[in-house]
C-alpha cells in the first residue's frame, strides 16, 4: 500500500477540499502537485510541460505536499460531507452549461458569486473574483460564439459527491465528438463559488466508466 505521505490523493479522487487546499499553493507547486498526484504525470512530463528541471518539479512536489498535510484532513473520508449534490446546486450547473453552450457570457456571469475562484490544472493558472473570471470568459468566448471550437456538448452529472459537467465539443467541419473539459464546481447560495475545469483528455474514459457505474 503507498505511504500517504508520499501520495496525497489517489489519481482518480479529486476533492473540493483538495481544491480550496491548492488555492494556498503558489502557481508552479500548484501546477506540479496537479500534474503529479492527480493526473499521475512523472517529473519528466511536468518538467516539459512547466519549462523547468526534473528535480526543481520534484523540490515544488516536496513542498506542495507539506503544505496540503497542515491544510487537509488526515482521512480522505472527511474531506467533503457524505452526500451527493443537491438537486439546487445540480440546477445552478445546470444554467451555468446552456449559457456556455449558448455562448452566453452574460449569462454565466450571473450565475457566479462575487468572489469566486477557478482553476484549470495542471495548468499555473486561476482567476480570483467574478471580474476575472468575466473577463477570460470573454476572451474564450469571442462575440462570434464557439465557432472557433465548434459544437459543444455537456453532461450535467456528479464527482465526488459535488456537482460535475462533461464537456465534448465536435471540431469546425468534423462529425466526431472528441473530449473537451470536465469542470467540478461549489455552489453555495445559489452561486458558483469555486470551479475547476480539466482539460486532459485522458482523464475522460476513466471519469465517465466511474460515473456510470
Amino acid at each position: 500500500m503507498e505511504d500517504p505521505e508520499t501520495r496525497l490523493i489517489a489519481r482518480e479522487t479529486v476533492e473540493l477540499a483538495f481544491l480550496a487546499a491548492l488555492q494556498h499553493l503558489p502557481p508552479r507547486q500548484r501546477a506540479v502537485l496537479i500534474s503529479r498526484d492527480v493526473l499521475g504525470w512523472s517529473a519528466g512530463e511536468t518538467a516539459a510541460l512547466l519549462g523547468v528541471t526534473a528535480p526543481a518539479v520534484n523540490s515544488a512536489l516536496q513542498r506542495a505536499r507539506a503544505t496540503l498535510r497542515e491544510r487537509l484532513p488526515e482521512r480522505g473520508a472527511d474531506w467533503t460531507p457524505e452526500r451527493g449534490p443537491e438537486p439546487d446546486e445540480r440546477e445552478v450547473l445546470r444554467r451555468y452549461v446552456e449559457a456556455f453552450e449558448r455562448a452566453d457570457v452574460a449569462g454565466m456571469a450571473r450565475l457566479l458569486a462575487d468572489e469566486a475562484r477557478a482553476v484549470m490544472p495542471p495548468l499555473p493558472t486561476w482567476y480570483l473574483g467574478k471580474p476575472a473570471i468575466v473577463g477570460a470568459l470573454m476572451r474564450s468566448v469571442p462575440p462570434g460564439g464557439l465557432s472557433h471550437i465548434g459544437r459543444i456538448r455537456a453532461v450535467v452529472t456528479r464527482a465526488t459527491r459535488s456537482p460535475a459537467a462533461i464537456f465534448y465539443h465536435t471540431p469546425p467541419g468534423e462529425s466526431v465528438e472528441r473530449p473537451f473539459a470536465i469542470s467540478v464546481v461549489r455552489v453555495e447560495g445559489g452561486l458558483i463559488r469555486e470551479m475547476a475545469a480539466f482539460h486532459d483528455p485522458r482523464l475522460f474514459d476513466d471519469f465517465v466508466a466511474r460515473d456510470s457505474s
